[in-house]
């Protein structure tokens, strides 16, 4: 194969044809040797999701590890991405690795790194790591250390981070009042590695917690991939009415994503709910702070945080660029389209388990329910409306799109003027009340569209079905 090429977050492709144990090796290699460019190895922290074969993948990434005499701390089960990142925090370690696709549909795989402070690697480390991985001609010759024989000289043992995240929430967030709340609550980790986070977190409280497709199940039935979005939440919106509930909480199949469903059954979009998290550290907790965003993100946080003059910066997509945003600026928040936040004093890395007690915090604290805190969040900023196409493409198109992207610059989009442009990720275009976002993925030969707008919810279709007019979509 052609040489792996690390994403908007680590490396993923489709499993036997692309993603094999000899391409995991090698990943392996290639962050092995970044490590001991940088004189380091106190051990690195493994973990998996609930993909097929994810734990077989693992231990062929700790055996390489190991040959390089690097301690490898390996979770003995599915472990949230966030949590596998905490763990490294707990342990002092140097990083972790974790083979997930996230959100991808289920015949990929992935393969992630997260450096010492536990958030994403920044472009420059994925950069060396990638230039450090061997050609595929050199696969064979990578070293492995066997599981039984690392295990006897001390190099390989268990670790399950999970413990030591749980108590560490519980000092970070007003747990006794969100247990104590009384609310009912559904939560639907889409068979993935956040099955059981939560419920371990609300159990034996007045709040009722009911879990939904809990279970390992390596093709995610009835979705197309494990992202907390509308399409694949119409089981969790029947299990709301079901059970009366106030609302759904949906993590993606690494935890590291937040969809939320409210108590009528309906999807509240990400970009709503960023803000919501905004507004709650702002407005129920008080805190004060730049706030950063992706540029896909909702413009929504700029008059929340107007009142109180507070910086916001806008990066590309992905927490590669978010994270390390964040700590320099020592960010109250940090948040993208996809439904991922971090928070200050937690980690510079998403977490959707966090992301969803955030969310009941300020459900509890407002004394509201989803769609009444929307209308609080409109009622202080004005209506705002949200949408995404993700149009599938032919990759030998790639170049020609690009070039016709690179070219676009139209005067109005959907009715709406455009007053700027600019390319800090993919082709933006600023509107009068709102924007468009043109960017080819990273990990996906995908053409997403996105688009916001202040006012009726029609306008955003409008906008959205001129966007991909003008690129022949």
């Amino acid at each position: 194969m052609t040489r792996i090429r690390f994403g908007t977050d680590g490396w993923r492709g489709i499993i036997a044809a692309d993603y094999t144990f000899d391409a995991v090796r090698a990943c392996a290699e290639g962050f092995a040797r970044y490590l001991e460019e940088t004189g380091v190895k106190r051990g690195v922290v493994v973990g998996y999701d609930t993909r097929f074969a994810a734990e077989d993948f693992a231990l062929a990434a700790a055996e390489v590890l190991c040959a390089h005499q690097i301690p490898v701390f390996l979770t003995p089960h599915p472990t949230p991405t966030p949590v596998v990142a905490h763990g490294i925090l707990q342990l002092g370690a140097d990083g972790a690795v974790v083979i997930t696709a996230s959100h991808n549909p289920w015949r990929w795989l992935g393969f992630k790194v997260r450096p010492s402070y536990g958030g994403s690697a920044p472009p420059p480390v994925l950069q060396r790591i990638e230039a450090l991985i061997p050609a595929a001609e050199e696969w064979a010759r990578i070293p492995r250390f066997r599981q039984d024989e690392a295990r006897r000289h001390g190099l390989l043992q268990d670790f399950d981070p999970t413990p030591g995240y749980i108590r560490h929430v519980e000092e970070l967030l007003d747990m006794e009042a969100i247990r104590g709340a009384g609310l009912r609550v559904v939560v639907d980790p889409m068979h993935g590695a956040a099955a059981g986070h939560l419920l371990r977190l609300l159990a034996g409280s007045r709040t009722k917690v009911w879990q939904i497709r809990g279970g390992r199940n390596p093709i995610f039935p009835g979705m197309a991939n494990p992202e907390p979005i509308a399409r694949n939440l119409k089981p969790l919106s029947r299990a709301i009415r079901r059970h009366d509930a106030h609302v759904g909480l949906a993590t993606d199949g690494d935890g590291d994503r937040l969809g939320v469903v409210d108590e009528n059954g309906r999807f509240l979009d990400n970009q709503r709910t960023f803000a919501l998290l905004t507004y709650y550290l702002l407005e129920v907790r008080g805190l004060r702070g730049p706030i950063v965003k992706s540029v896909t993100a909702t413009r929504m946080v700029f008059p929340l945080a107007q009142p109180y003059s507070l910086p916001i910066y806008e990066t590309g997509v992905g927490f590669k660029f978010l994270g390390p945003k964040m700590m320099e600026v020592d960010a109250i928040i940090a948040g993208e389209e996809s439904g991922g936040c971090a928070f200050r004093g937690h980690l510079p890395e998403r977490d959707g388990i966090f992301s969803a007690l955030c969310f009941l915090d300020l459900m509890v604290k407002r004394g509201k329910t989803p769609s009444q805190l929307v209308e609080e969040l409109f009622a202080r900023i004005g209506p705002h409306h949200y949408d995404r196409i993700d149009v599938e493409i032919d990759e030998g198109r790639r170049e020609e799109l690009k070039a016709c992207l690179d070219a676009l610059s139209p005067s109005s989009v959907g009715g709406l003027q455009v007053v700027g442009r600019d390319t800090i990720d993919g082709v933006r275009l600023l509107l009068d009340r709102g924007w468009v976002i043109f960017r080819l993925s990273g990990t996906e030969p995908l053409l997403r569209i996105y688009s916001e707008v202040r006012g009726e919810a029609a306008e955003v279709q409008r906008v959205l079905a001129d966007a991909r007019r003008l690129v022949g979509v």
